[in-house]
Formats: structure tokens, sequence, C-alpha cells
């Protein structure tokens, strides 16, 4: 007799795996005694363990591309009995092989790669209708042809006392009465969703000479972009590299505001209800917005974007070269006004 418990086979990438915690709210929303558990990568069970909803993060132990079918299928075999039904988020066909392997007896998912008898509850697509990623991963929980529930917007939890373990470990301090400005400059997708790093910068001098802390959040991947910004205001405090994924999510809960392209850490942010503006190039605002009420989205909206492309096509990255500090500036002052309102 298998569990009632469902597992859900998470996305590869920080902001989809945010999003996926609306999923997992309707999900609880319609069956509060249903088990959820997911199969995702190391890094993303930070995440999970800030996520109530989530019963526990199972560790796919495998990179992100290799398909190891051999390992696939012994990671299957040892979750059997444990499933009544599998989520599959991502669309690839690899995806489909551990419930298959599992014997999970529903697996529901969208088409993707071809995936006829890895999976048997296979759902078609309409883009037209379902046009944002939240709600491709929401739908995933309903019968075929239900229409979307309300969509709860993702709301990670940072347990007392984390943030402050975290301050500790990088031996910083927000004094009672500052205020805290981050800045997230990098995009790991690629240079085409970056505002300059340089406005980035100007931005941060700004702030810093109002008296604001600056604190520079990124990968090790984004440290390079910065140590530009860093270099260009004196005393920001630059942590790209230096924090796990974990101390980042922590440490971002403390922001009284967040500037961010569109990235993992905008999809945190927003998660954390913090007052963000979330500056988009190459990529839809539509698609893969921020969900939390407190956000401005600053976007051009040129005739060639968006492309999606990781590297500008034309050369010249006027999506964002065209957005001015004095824009982002002003967004972060009528949010600021506007809290202060409420």
């Amino acid at each position: 007799m298998n569990d009632p418990a469902l597992l859900v086979v998470g996305p590869s990438w920080v902001g989809d795996m945010v999003m996926a915690q609306s999923l997992f709210k309707v999900l609880k929303e319609r069956a509060p005694w249903r088990a959820i558990d997911v199969l995702a990568p190391r890094w993303s069970l930070p995440l999970l363990e800030r996520m109530p909803e989530v019963r526990a993060g199972i560790e796919m132990p495998l990179g992100h591309g290799r398909l190891a079918l051999g390992e696939r299928w012994r990671l299957g075999r040892a979750l059997r009995g444990r499933y009544q039904q599998a989520l599959l988020l991502p669309n690839s066909w690899k995806s489909a092989l551990v419930p298959f392997a599992a014997r999970i007896p529903r697996r529901t998912g969208w088409r993707g790669e071809m995936r006829y008898g890895l999976l048997n509850d296979l759902r078609r697509l309409d883009k037209s209708k379902l046009t944002m990623t939240v709600q491709r991963f929401v739908a995933l929980a309903l019968e075929p042809d239900e229409p979307l529930p309300a969509i709860p917007p993702p709301a990670l939890e940072v347990a007392p006392g984390s943030a402050a373990a975290a301050l500790n470990r990088h031996e910083l301090e927000k004094p009672a009465g500052s205020r805290l400005l981050a800045l997230c400059p990098g995009a790991e997708y690629g240079p085409a969703k970056r505002w300059p790093a340089w406005k980035f910068g100007e931005l941060a001098h700004e702030y810093r000479q109002k008296g604001w802390q600056v604190w520079l959040f990124g990968s090790e991947r984004d440290r390079p972009v910065c140590d530009n910004v860093a270099a260009r205001a004196q005393g920001c405090v630059n942590l790209a590299g230096r924090t796990t994924l974990a101390e980042a999510v922590d440490l971002l809960s403390l922001a009284d505001a967040v500037v961010s392209n569109d990235s993992g850490l905008m999809h945190v942010a927003a998660a954390l209800d913090r007052p963000l503006v979330a500056i988009y190039g190459s990529s839809d605002p539509g698609f893969t917005p921020p969900l939390n009420r407190r956000h401005r989205i600053l976007s051009l909206g040129l005739e060639c974007s968006p492309c999606f492309q990781r590297e500008c096509p034309q050369g010249h990255l006027r999506c964002l070269e065209g957005i001015e500090v004095a824009q982002v500036r002003a967004a972060l002052e009528r949010m600021d006004e506007k809290e202060r309102m409420e």
C-alpha cells in the first residue's frame, strides 16, 4: 500500500524553485493532510527548508545536464512504495526517469521532451492560457481543464535567530535605526539580463552618501561584477561568493529595499516580501515577474525585447543601458514613501 505522500520533481534554477512554492501552497490548501517531498539539486535544499509546506527535500545527486541512467534508476528503486503521485516541473525526458523507476502510480507533467510511457498523466500545455511560469506549475496540481485558483505568492520563512547567526558569521551588524539597501547585480543566465555594473555602482554610491548600508549579493560567478560595483561605492559590503544560499536568504530578509536584475535572488527577495525594484532586459516581466505585492518593475519594452537571449543578439544592450539610475532611484523613493504612509 503506497503512502499518500506526493513527490515533486523540482526545477534546476533558483527562481523557479522559489516560484514552485506557490504550487506547494495550492497542494496544501487542497489536501492539508498530504505530505510533500521534493526531489531537487543539493543547492536548493536550503530553500526547501524555508518552505513550511515541504516535508523533506530529497537530494538529486546528479549534476545539471547529466543523464546517468543507472544512477537515476537506482534512486527511483530506493523510492518505491513511498508515493501515490509525482508532479514533474521540468519538461525534460530525463526528469521523468526517477518517478518511472519508483513505480509511482500517477506521474503528472507537461508533454515536454516526448515523455510518452514515462508519464501516465500527460498534459498538453496551452501557452496562450498559461502565460506565466508559476501558472504552469500550479496547473499541475489540478485536474485537466480545471480553472486556475487564486495563486498564493511564495513566502520563505526565516527562522528566529538564523539571520543573527549569519550576521555573526560574516562579522556584520545592522544597528537599530540604520537602513539597508541590498543590490543583486548578477544574473547567471547571461549579460543580457544584467543592468550595467557602473550604474549599480552609481546607485550604491548615492545611497551610501545618504547614510544607508549597502550590501552586494551574488554567487562566486557574480564576484567580478560585484567587485566592479564595490569599487565605485566606498563602504559597500561585498558578499558575492562569500555566503551560502541559506545565508544569502537570511541576510536578504534584513533589507529595507532590494534592487535586482531578473535573477534567482530577485525571486528570493520577493518571497521574503522585501520592497523590490526588479530590472528586466532580455527576459519578460509578464512571464517570470516577482510575485510579492511590494515591487516595481523597470522594463523599456523595446521592439527587440524580450529576446530571451543570454547575450544581446544586436550587440547594443539598449534594453538595459537605457534604464537610468534616476529611474531606479525614483522607483525606490516611491516605494519608500508608500511604505511610510501605510
